[in-house]
């Protein structure tokens, strides 16, 4: 349902007026997102992921991997519990208006490629083949042109040193009363609902990563190389079984401890049974008021 926008209410999300007391003041008590961030780790057994994933190439989605499946996992997590979609700015707590996932990628696989940002709102109804679909025209675009975000960069990038503080500082000022242009906003990595980065591709583990404090991305997740391990089934016998580590770093003026757990716990239950993510969810859970 569309809300009329209302007074206090920002061009990227509308302003939560019925929170606790308690969690109107902690953007005032952390205002920074660096020094209210919570870090975990999780993991998860992915045979049902390779099963889905390598389906799913066999009906003609080639390229279909991991992060397509987090992304969608993800997407699907926001649609159920929309609390991990708001942000703070200007120590007031919003919910976003859309789903927006950021994605660093490389021009290509070398060791001084460029890299660049891309920047992807998908609808809430998406399954796992729509989000496959508008991730893999987003990213061809990527490696083949430069975004708004890096011609942006550019230009700041020749304002001599002092100019560009002030010019930044600025863009904090504006942001932080939300009066930052709808197109500088919509081009910006840093104001989204999620970043990601794979580290499986590069083969290491998943890094620890922090939150931006410009910008209102509240979240950061990070996935690394497939694990290896050999266990026990039920019947006494050695099994091999593969598990993928992800860590995620969270805003922790947002929400509670328990709505994050119960949010990680349905996040991981759709890895672990992906084929949910084949329709659209039954219902749409909208954020408090």
């Amino acid at each position: 349902m569309k809300r009329k926008k209302r007074f206090g209410d920002r061009k990227d999300g509308r302003l939560l007026r019925s929170l606790s007391p308690m969690d109107k003041v902690s953007p005032f008590i952390m205002p920074h997102k660096a020094g209210a961030t919570n870090y975990c780790e999780d993991e998860v057994d992915i045979t049902a992921m390779n099963h889905y994933i390598h389906e799913k190439r066999r009906q003609g989605l080639e390229g279909f991997g991991t992060m397509h499946l987090l992304v969608a996992a993800y997407v699907r997590t926001v649609t159920q519990r929309p609390g991990v979609n708001r942000f703070v700015s200007g120590q007031c707590v919003y919910a976003r208006n859309n789903i927006e996932v950021m994605l660093t990628i490389k021009r290509e696989m070398a060791l001084n490629a460029p890299e660049t940002i891309i920047s992807v709102v998908f609808p809430p109804e998406s399954t796992a083949e729509d989000v496959f679909r508008i991730f893999q025209t987003e990213i061809e675009k990527a490696r083949t042109e430069d975004g708004d975000f890096d011609k942006t960069a550019a230009v700041i990038n020749y304002i001599p040193r002092p100019i560009k503080y002030l010019v930044v500082c600025l863009l904090h000022c504006l942001d932080y009363f939300g009066w930052l242009p709808k197109f500088l906003t919509d081009l910006s990595p840093f104001h989204g609902s999620i970043f990601l980065t794979s580290m499986s591709s590069l083969g290491i583990p998943p890094v620890y990563h922090h939150l931006y404090n410009f910008g209102n991305v509240p979240a950061f997740m990070s996935f690394g190389r497939n694990e290896k391990r050999y266990e026990l089934n039920s019947k006494g016998e050695v099994k091999e079984v593969r598990y993928m580590r992800y860590t995620i770093a969270l805003d922790d003026r947002i929400c509670d401890g328990y709505y994050y757990a119960s949010t990680l716990r349905l996040f991981k239950s759709y890895l672990k049974n992906p084929y949910l993510l084949d329709v659209p969810p039954e219902e749409i859970v909208e954020d408090i008021d």
